[in-house]
């Protein structure tokens, strides 16, 4: 018979408060999230009201800065984002999507051109280049894509408009375009399309996306024809790393200005904070739209005082101070939580304004120095958990545009001297180089490699092809004139 032995041992255990899970769930709402959370809470407890009148209601004075985005669904399979041609013996387009548009959610095609125009308006300062931005969109087809050659955009402006500029003009404003939402519009082809949308998502922490972007920018005709063993065998990969890579890229959508039934969805970009260059000194706020004021009920906590100091204490309404008690609780929680959202909201934006100050001050992407999440967590003394809580779905309202959180963090590159800059100083170096370059013979990734090393940043050449397609600039012998 077997012996049944029994140990006591002693486990120390990090378990969340209530509290404490409130708190999380709310700083990881953007502004229209919180907004709809408050609301839903007020209804649901009676004990909860706000710090204002009706008349002087706290969302009134809310700033409500906001664009419209499209998201899209992320389930289009492999043969609907390409369709397979047996007597080609290759992929294309699917035009089945032509066919299966049943509920588009924007009024008219002149509304999903007014949503990139307000994107426009808020990226491009300039006048003229403005007015080029928007010529630009208006010529950008209903499937999202730019099919027309800049030249004869060019040459429309000049003629038609008595507007003179040069394709050169025209590709910078168009990359600034296709930084906008929807990801992979403006694209002149579907390759440009779905690298587009990997950029996008790719935070430098998924393999499966860097092999996807690979794939697409080295192998679209082997991806394209299935050719799968060619891709494993070129790329020294394995099934299930093939596999990853081909699901990121069933996932993006070949037509981002089309609507497909239910893959869109409408929705709006809300600030959640608003950064002000007032004369040099950067200030920082909180939409007040983050910042409701709240109280317990007058009320309910003279019913549940008066009845505390009763001398005799009335049972049968024993049950009903014990739900006043909680719903009393219940919004002391709730007012603590939204407390504690603003401080760690306000407390990070601050931090991410003081490591990225020369950015805020004129725009100028160049000076945007490497910031990881840690970095933010140890400054304002947070889990980095937290922080990205806050970074998720975050916007903030900026004098020249409305800029995502994610966009301030970037991987550093370590220079000879032992300093580290940005990934973005990279690429801006690499763009003016290739604007300044001889067009009779422009330079090759190998040449932009040896060019960054003379500069002390010694980098591979994938990664400058990797940097020189993030630019939305072609390789050498695209970029060749005669």
């Amino acid at each position: 018979m077997s012996s049944l032995k029994q140990n006591l041992s002693q486990k120390l255990l990090q378990k969340l408060s209530p509290q404490q899970i409130q708190f999380i769930k709310l700083l990881q709402l953007n502004t229209l999230d919180f907004e709809e959370k408050l609301e839903q809470e007020l209804l649901d407890n009676p004990a909860l009201e706000t710090g204002k009148s009706e008349e002087e209601d706290t969302f009134s004075n809310a700033e409500d800065v906001g664009t419209e985005e499209e998201t899209f669904s992320n389930d289009i399979d492999i043969d609907e984002l390409l369709r397979y041609n047996d007597d080609e013996g290759g992929f294309r387009l699917n035009e089945d999507y032509d066919d299966d548009q049943r509920d588009i959610p924007i009024a008219s095609s002149s509304s999903f051109q007014e949503f990139l125009e307000e994107q426009a308006r808020a990226t491009f300062g300039n006048e003229e280049d403005l007015t080029l931005a928007i010529h630009l969109i208006n010529s950008i087809d209903e499937d999202g894509y730019l099919r027309r050659e800049l030249r004869a955009i060019a040459n429309d402006l000049a003629f038609s408009e008595n507007i003179i500029t040069n394709e050169d003009h025209l590709e910078r404003i168009l990359i600034k375009i296709q930084n906008f939402d929807p990801p992979g519009i403006g694209a002149r082809d579907l390759q440009e399309c779905l690298l587009l949308q990997l950029y996008k998502k790719d935070y430098g922490n998924n393999p499966a996306i860097s092999l996807a972007e690979t794939i697409i920018s080295e192998y679209m005709e082997a991806f394209s024809k299935k050719h799968y063993d060619k891709i494993k065998k070129a790329l020294k990969i394995d099934d299930d790393a093939l596999r990853d890579a081909i699901k990121e890229i069933t996932r993006l959508n070949p037509k981002p200005g089309m609507t497909q039934g239910g893959a869109t969805k409408t929705m709006y970009i809300v600030p959640d904070f608003i950064v002000r260059n007032e004369g040099g000194a950067i200030e920082v706020v909180l939409n007040s739209r983050n910042t409701p004021e709240l109280r317990l009920s007058p009320a309910y906590a003279e019913t549940l005082r008066a009845y505390e100091a009763s001398p005799g204490k009335d049972r049968n309404l024993k049950d009903a101070v014990q739900y006043i008690k909680q719903k009393l609780e219940g919004a002391r929680w709730f007012i603590d939580s939204v407390k504690q959202r603003q401080h760690t909201l306000l407390s990070t934006m601050e931090a991410i304004v003081s490591k990225q100050r020369e950015f805020f001050v004129d725009g100028d992407e160049a000076k945007l120095k490497p910031m990881i999440l840690k970095d933010i967590a140890e400054k304002v003394g947070l889990d980095i958990s937290t922080i990205s809580r806050v970074a998720n779905s975050k916007y903030v309202e900026t004098s020249f545009g409305i800029i995502p959180l994610k966009f301030f963090f970037s991987e550093g590159i370590a220079t000879e001297d032992g300093d580290e800059v940005s990934n973005r100083e990279i690429k801006k170096i690499l763009k003016d180089a290739i604007e300044a370059e001889n067009k009779k013979r422009p330079l090759t990734d190998e040449a932009l490699m040896d060019l960054l090393k003379e500069r002390g940043y010694h980098i591979a050449r994938r990664t400058v092809a990797k940097y020189r397609e993030q630019l939305n600039i072609p390789v050498a012998r695209l970029r060749k004139e005669i």
